[in-house]
C-alpha cells in the first residue's frame, strides 16, 4: 500500500515538473512574440500555434495532475487507515497476552497456595 502510495506522489511529482517546464515554454513563445525575437525559420504565425498548442498542454497536465492529486490523497487516507487497524491490532495481540500471562501466574500461584493447604491439612490429621 505504502509503495503504491510513494509510486503515485512520484508520478504526480513528474505532472508538475512537465507543467512547469509547459509554462516556461509558454513563457518563452509569449516573450518571443512580444519582443518579435522569431526563432531562425519560424513565423509569428507559427509560434502563435506552438503558443496554443503548448497552453492547451499545460491545461491537460494541470487537469491530469488535479486528479493525481486526488488519488495520491485517497491512497494517503487509506495507508493512514490500514496503519490505524494495524496498531489497533497489535494492541489487541498485546492484551490477549498480557491477560494469558496474569492468568497463567494466577492459576500458578492458585496451585501452590491449593498444594499448601492440602499438605497441611493433611499433617494436622496424622
Amino acid at each position: 500500500m505504502k509503495l503504491q502510495l510513494r509510486l503515485s506522489e512520484w508520478q504526480l511529482t513528474q505532472l508538475r515538473q512537465q507543467e512547469q517546464n509547459l509554462q516556461e515554454e509558454e513563457t518563452y513563445l509569449v516573450t518571443a512574440l512580444n519582443e518579435r525575437r522569431l526563432p531562425m525559420g519560424s513565423s509569428s504565425e507559427s509560434i502563435a500555434r506552438r503558443l496554443t498548442t503548448t497552453g492547451a498542454g499545460v491545461r491537460a497536465v494541470q487537469a491530469q495532475a488535479s486528479r493525481q492529486l486526488d488519488q495520491v490523497r485517497a491512497e494517503n487516507r487509506r495507508v493512514k487507515h490500514l496503519e490505524q487497524i494495524a496498531r489497533a491490532a497489535a494492541a489487541a495481540r498485546l492484551r490477549d497476552a498480557e491477560a494469558r500471562a496474569l492468568e497463567e501466574m494466577t492459576n500458578l500461584h492458585a496451585g501452590r497456595r491449593d498444594r499448601t493447604a492440602t499438605t497441611g491439612w493433611l499433617d494436622s490429621k496424622e
